[in-house]
């Protein structure tokens, strides 16, 4: 066992997402957030005064912190591998927010150098730890739709540029529906069948540009350099299928994830929140069962509490540099296989983490 009391967290990155994760952080008693830094000096200042956080400053302010032991990367996904990066070479422990790089060479450099000085690195996304998709590998894993098949899983929207106020972001390289929506769906399908074997895909975008739908853009109009809509087939190691429809293509709003079995198929809740409905019907079933209702026991920071207790209690952690990285292996297959119509066969290869225990309660005091 590493150390004793809570887990001293810094935070780099004070943008949107780090008020819900600070949030939650802050009320978890087994950690705690000691430092906070952003390249905008004033936004960290303003993060750590608005949750009463001792200090601020830029990112060597939490690098530098001789308690912080566990850095916790909110900057914008084309730095991620570097700023991950300088953790570990500062000797903390690290945990990403998706994806863990944009690209497998850097990714792959990150977990060496983290496995050379003997650092964990984990990454989000950490939905499979919440409650719905919890329960639902349970489900499956108890043999209730008997031997699993296949999955049908799908997001498609209109995208994201009509309500957010500078979108440009999410239709460029590391993005589009593929890499934003993605790690949600991928993750989840390797927590419920394991890791992938091999991909195919079609890619396609809509239109060349669009337009800003509010905020002080609104009416203004940016380039799309990525593909906008993504079916992907994917073969896992255990013999099972799935196929994957990422799209802000689509004038309907629809969201599905279906699991088939033997004996039945299972309904799992949204990979992108932390609870919601299980359903499932049975070959005898005449419709639809609720078999769990389930609600959200923590959001955005579950995956970095596990890790912060896996630390003290020297055990695996469940959201692991590992199987981020077999994710980011899906997606850049995926792209890949849409490029050349050809299959693509994964290099990676991952576990499945234990599922949480029972009592798992992360307001508890366990260190």
């Amino acid at each position: 066992m590493a150390g004793t009391g809570p887990v001293g967290v810094g935070i780099i990155g004070a943008g949107v997402i780090s008020k819900t994760y600070l949030e939650n952080l802050t009320s978890f008693p087994d950690v705690e957030v000691l430092a906070i830094g952003d390249i905008v000096k004033e936004a960290a200042t303003a993060r750590a005064e608005e949750f009463g956080i001792a200090t601020s400053g830029g990112p060597e302010a939490v690098l530098e912190h001789d308690g912080v032991e566990l850095v916790i990367n909110l900057t914008i996904p084309a730095v991620h591998a570097e700023v991950a990066s300088s953790a570990i070479a500062a000797g903390k422990n690290v945990f990403n927010e998706k994806p863990l790089a944009l690209e497998r060479v850097s990714a792959k450099a990150l977990l060496e150098a983290a496995e050379a000085k003997g650092l964990r690195v984990g990454c989000a996304p950490d939905t499979f730890l919440g409650s719905g998709l919890q329960e639902a590998r349970k489900l499956i894993d108890r043999g209730d739709i008997g031997e699993p098949l296949s999955a049908l899983t799908l997001m498609q929207s209109p995208g994201p540029e009509s309500w957010h106020p500078n979108p440009a972001f999410l239709f460029q390289e590391g993005a589009g529906p593929l890499f934003d929506i993605g790690p949600y769906y991928f993750t989840a399908l390797v927590q419920l069948f394991g890791a992938v074997d091999s991909v195919a895909a079609i890619g396609s975008k809509s239109r060349e540009q669009r337009v800003i739908g509010s905020g002080p853009k609104a009416g203004e109009t940016f380039d799309v350099t990525v593909p906008t809509h993504v079916s992907a087939a994917a073969r896992f190691a255990g013999g099972q299928s799935s196929q994957t429809i990422l799209s802000f293509d689509s004038a309907a709003r629809r969201i599905l994830f279906e699991v088939n079995g033997t004996e039945g198929t299972l309904v799992v809740p949204d990979p992108n929140t932390f609870d919601g409905e299980v359903k499932i019907i049975r070959r005898t079933d005449d419709d639809w069962q609720t078999v769990a209702s389930t609600t959200a026991l923590s959001s955005r920071g579950t995956g970095a509490l596990d890790m912060a207790r896996a630390i003290r209690e020297g055990r695996p952690h469940r959201a692991t540099g590992a199987q981020a990285y077999h994710v980011l292996d899906i997606m850049e297959s995926v792209a890949e296989a849409a490029l050349s119509g050809d299959y693509v066969k994964l290099d990676s290869s991952v576990e499945r983490p234990e599922l949480l225990p029972e009592d798992w309660d992360p307001k508890a005091k366990t260190l």
